[in-house]
């Protein structure tokens, strides 16, 4: 059996290497084999999962200094087939990638909008006068360096070996302990898809509409899961792209979806929702934790 997971490419993109030791970890601690899928952007990436041209996809979801990667939830909210299998968290390191002589002569500079975002501050100290432009990945622009010496690209380390780029400056996010978490999707539940060896909590998280916009709507259902002291890491609204005024509420909550309790809950949550959708339970670790399992494996053999 031959697994394809699909990330955000082309090749070089942090989605790229999240997917990578994902893969290095499936491979030696399964014996499953599996290959990497590059796609134009993170939604095409899970509608490949949804359309069956591919069996997972690993997406970032959130950065710990930008937030929410807001096509990943527009689409898992749009497609219902999927499922969270597992949460990757990765730190996130960026360089300036440039055959530019020197930082004067750069007066472009190309990334993901997410990646221009964590290094504003830099760029506005090193580069004020140069114009951002965004694109669909960090890796995107990588293959016009060469070609104009007055551009640049902001994206990895590993990006520029793999092209051969120099390196200008690096770190330069704003914050050293920048990072981002990925989720692991699948649709359904695939056996080898997540790491069994694991002690950590488990996190779900769900997403809804309410009926209408009237007092109390979100409310009621945070009361649910404050009465069985149900910790939630995190809260989002996002707009149902019906009307102005009208949101859907993503929640990632600190519980396992298969515990009566928790099941209980979300029944009662349904109904004071339109639409309730329980998109995964599932660990969340760093990334080195794989290498750990993996590591733990090799003893037990």
């Amino acid at each position: 059996m031959t697994l394809s997971i699909a990330h955000l490419g082309p090749p070089g993109t942090y989605a790229e290497q999240a997917a990578l030791l994902y893969l290095n970890w499936l491979t030696k601690s399964t014996g499953v084999k599996a290959m990497l899928c590059p796609y134009p952007s993170n939604a095409q990436t899970l509608r490949a999962v949804a359309k069956k041209e591919v069996q997972l996809a690993v997406v970032p979801v959130e950065n710990s200094i930008e937030g929410s990667v807001t096509m990943t939830l527009d689409t898992m909210w749009q497609l219902d087939s999927l499922q969270i299998q597992l949460a990757l968290v990765m730190p996130i390191s960026h360089t300036l990638i440039s055959c530019a002589q020197s930082l004067e002569d750069i007066k472009t500079v190309y990334s993901h909008p997410q990646a221009l975002a964590q290094c504003q501050v830099w760029l506005e100290r090193f580069l004020p006068n140069v114009v951002l432009i965004p694109m669909n990945s960090t890796t995107e622009a990588l293959l016009q360096l060469e070609q104009d010496l007055t551009v640049a690209a902001i994206s990895s380390q590993r990006a520029a070996q793999l092209h051969n780029l120099p390196i200008i400056a690096s770190p330069i996010n704003d914050y050293p302990e920048n990072c981002t978490r990925f989720w692991v999707v699948s649709q359904g539940n695939l056996p080898v898809s997540r790491p069994t060896a694991l002690e950590c909590a488990r996190h779900t998280s769900i997403a809804f509409s309410v009926p209408a916009n009237i007092p109390g709507a979100l409310a009621k259902p945070l009361q649910v899961l404050a009465r069985l002291g149900i910790n939630l890491s995190k809260i989002e609204s996002r707009p149902t792209k019906r009307s102005l005024g009208e949101y859907l509420f993503f929640i990632d909550m600190e519980a396992d979806a298969s515990k009566p309790d928790v099941q209980s809950a979300l029944t009662e949550i349904s109904s004071y929702t339109e639409i309730l959708k329980i998109l995964g339970s599932y660990n969340v670790l760093p990334i080195n934790a794989l290498n750990e399992i993996e590591g733990r494996g090799k003893k037990e053999e």
